[in-house]
C-alpha cells in the first residue's frame, strides 16, 4: 500500500486540470467516481462491499484523510488496488491532487477508480476532481433533512446513496422525504436506499455502476 501527502494544489485552472484528468482516464478506459460523504456514514463499508460484490473488474480506491492508514489497509486486505492520501488539513481534494493519487497508483489499468474524499457535506462538494461520476452518501443516522442543509452537495451528485437502512427502525428519518427533497434539488440524481451489512439494495447501487463503466467505455 502506498502513502502520499499531498496539499492543495496552487493552480490558475482547477477546471482545467479536471478535464484533463476526466480526459486520460477516459483513454484508458478507467471510470473515476468521487464518492462523497460526511465522516461516518459507512464510506469505506460500502466500498469494501462493493469490491467483494463486483469481483470481476479491476477496482483501485484512493483513500482521503486527514491521517490514519486504517482505510486503505481495509481496502488492500480485500485484493483491490489502495492508495492512501495524508491531505495535511486540508477538508477535500481538488483536481491536482486526484490526479498525483492516480499517478500513485502506477501503470496498472482499472475499470474502475473510486476516491473516498474528505469526510464533510461542504468542501468536496466546490471543487471539480476530475471524476467521471460523482456519488454522495448520506446515513441513515444523519437526518433526513441533510438535502435542505447542504443542497450543492445533492445539486453536484449524479447518485445518492442512502446508507445504513438496516437501522432505519432506530432512528427517526423519513426516507421518502429525505428522496423527495434530494430530487427537488437535482431531479436527474439516481437514489439507492442500501445496507451494505445486508446486503440490500447493493444489486441496484452496483447495476447502475456497471452501467456507467461500461458507458464509459464505450461513448
Amino acid at each position: 500500500m502506498k502513502r502520499i501527502t499531498l496539499n492543495a494544489t496552487v493552480t490558475a485552472s482547477n477546471e482545467r486540470d479536471a478535464d484533463a484528468l476526466r480526459a486520460r482516464t477516459k483513454a484508458m478506459g478507467t471510470l473515476l467516481v468521487n464518492v462523497m460523504s460526511s465522516a461516518g456514514s459507512g464510506k469505506t463499508t460500502l466500498l469494501s462491499r462493493i469490491i467483494k460484490d463486483l469481483a470481476g473488474l479491476r477496482i483501485a480506491v484512493m483513500e482521503a484523510d486527514i491521517a490514519s492508514d486504517v482505510d486503505a489497509e481495509r481496502i488492500e486486505a480485500l485484493g483491490a488496488a489502495a492508495v492512501q492520501v495524508h491531505t495535511s488539513g486540508m477538508c477535500h481534494m481538488d483536481a491536482g491532487m486526484t490526479a498525483a493519487a492516480f499517478d500513485a497508483l502506477g501503470d496498472e489499468r482499472f475499470d474502475l477508480a473510486f476516491l473516498e474524499n474528505v469526510g464533510n457535506l461542504i468542501c468536496p462538494a466546490e471543487y471539480d476532481t476530475g471524476a467521471g461520476k460523482k456519488l454522495m452518501i448520506l446515513s441513515v443516522s444523519e437526518g433526513d433533512d441533510k438535502p435542505l442543509k447542504y443542497p450543492l452537495m445533492f445539486k453536484e451528485s449524479d447518485a445518492l446513496v442512502i446508507s445504513k437502512i438496516d437501522a432505519l427502525p432506530y432512528f427517526d428519518f423519513d426516507l421518502p422525504r429525505c428522496i423527495y427533497c434530494a430530487k427537488k434539488l437535482n431531479p436527474g440524481i439516481a437514489v439507492f436506499p442500501v445496507s451494505a451489512k445486508t446486503g440490500e439494495g447493493m444489486a441496484a447501487l452496483e447495476q447502475w455502476l456497471l452501467d456507467c463503466v461500461n458507458d464509459w467505455k464505450t461513448n
